[in-house]
């Protein structure tokens, strides 16, 4: 066998593995269904992205509350007071500094989701970035229109995250906020866990169309909301929902006065996420 001819083999095997490994990640996608014990079908969300555009970010649930509801989340604070993740019963902020902190139960919110765990291994990936990721990571479960959850655990060759510097009441609106964020990046971190939301684009404004994901190292040195990545190797778990909950702050009157007519929700939401 030639040099060309062994070049051209080698090339037809590789190729050959891939595709099956790639058959064989839509297979196990495919056959995630939801789970109906302890709740685990159901995704709770406490208020809507659409409120977050005019500057409603009046906490109106507390922690303690949200993990009545679920011990797994993402969120943000009262004020946009940093970004959020609760991982095993136990919620985190990190804020500007870009460190996390474990958060009590009296810490207000205006926005959150959280579910009961019961994650399905679904894959393992490497040498990814994180919009080919999440693109198969659709492509493979098949659930476009679909709310399901995603963890990935494994080592990052790179991340980078943001979180937004607290308001003060009167406060401004999203678009007004987006670009006062802090920036974190992280080279070869490892022990990591990367959480997010998949919501249909037919919900957004109720939450962000495609995936919302929050990041925490497991020594806690970098987190915060996902704006790019690279996974080196991990392992990636999801959890299907075929119910939503949705939890409205009716007892809030500036969110029950408010006319949400004329407020850019697409455009704005676009624009911070």
């Amino acid at each position: 066998m030639n040099r060309r001819c062994r070049t051209l083999h080698g090339w037809l095997k590789m190729n050959m593995a891939t595709n099956y490994r790639e058959d064989m990640t839509k297979s196990a996608a495919a056959n995630i269904r939801p789970i109906h014990e302890h709740g685990a079908n159901v995704l709770y969300q406490h208020g809507t992205l659409a409120q977050l555009v005019p500057g409603l970010l009046e906490g109106t649930t507390t922690i303690g509350e949200l993990l009545e509801h679920g011990d797994t989340g993402i969120g943000t604070g009262e004020g946009l007071d940093g970004e959020l993740i609760i991982l095993d019963g136990v919620a985190y902020k990190i804020g500007q500094s870009g460190v996390a902190e474990v958060l009590p139960d009296d810490f207000t919110v205006p926005f959150a989701s959280v579910h009961h765990a019961a994650f399905q291994y679904q894959c393992e990936r490497s040498d990814i970035g994180l919009e080919d990721l999440n693109k198969k990571i659709v492509e493979a479960n098949g659930r476009a229109n679909t709310f399901f959850a995603v963890i990935v655990r494994g080592t990052f060759s790179f991340i980078k995250t943001r979180a937004v510097i607290k308001q003060q009441a009167p406060y401004p609106t999203l678009e007004e906020v987006a670009d006062q964020q802090a920036m974190f990046l992280g080279h070869d971190v490892k022990g990591t866990t990367m959480l997010g939301y998949f919501s249909p684009l037919m919900f957004n404004g109720a939450a962000v169309a495609g995936f919302h994901e929050h990041f925490l190292a497991d020594d806690r040195s970098i987190g915060g909301h996902v704006l790019d990545a690279v996974l080196e190797r991990g392992d990636i778990l999801s959890q299907v929902f075929d119910t939503l909950v949705q939890h409205l702050p009716v007892d809030n009157p500036e969110y029950r006065s408010h006319d949400f007519s004329n407020d850019p929700i697409a455009e704005a939401i676009a624009k911070a996420e």
